[in-house]
């Protein structure tokens, strides 16, 4: 008797930025950059003839995630905690953050950078 089963393997797909692309405007072979976005460094390919870039297809995800939590009004509650106050981040948010970073750190940072506007960051930054 012969068996049905067959024993899966993963198969990881290569990237298509680490293969030659020609740009189907003037056919010249596309180079590898960066683009700066939204506060992202996207990955990008652009032609040297033309101009034309394309997006890499992950990062091109990553930037349309946060263009839609970045026009996402939140409403949260604030806390007295003992002497202190705490605010409830919503899960989307760190949900979003965890998956840019691979892990997030428990100690966020904090400016008040105008009367009535509180900034949280999730690293830290050189302040002004």
């Amino acid at each position: 008797m012969k068996c049905i089963h067959i024993g899966y393997t993963k198969i990881k797909m290569s990237d298509i930025f680490n293969a030659k692309v020609l740009c189907d405007g003037c056919n010249t072979r596309m180079e590898k950059t960066s683009i700066l976005r939204n506060g992202f460094n996207v990955r990008a390919l652009e032609c040297p003839g033309c101009g034309k870039n394309y997006l890499h297809p992950e990062d091109e995800y990553k930037l349309e995630q946060f263009s839609k939590l970045r026009n996402k009004h939140f409403q949260v509650k604030l806390r007295i905690v003992g002497n202190s106050y705490t605010v409830s981040i919503p899960r989307e948010i760190i949900d979003y953050q965890d998956e840019i970073q691979k892990r997030l750190n428990k100690m966020l940072f904090m400016a008040l950078e105008e009367p009535e506007k509180l900034s949280i960051f999730f690293r830290k930054r050189v302040f002004e």
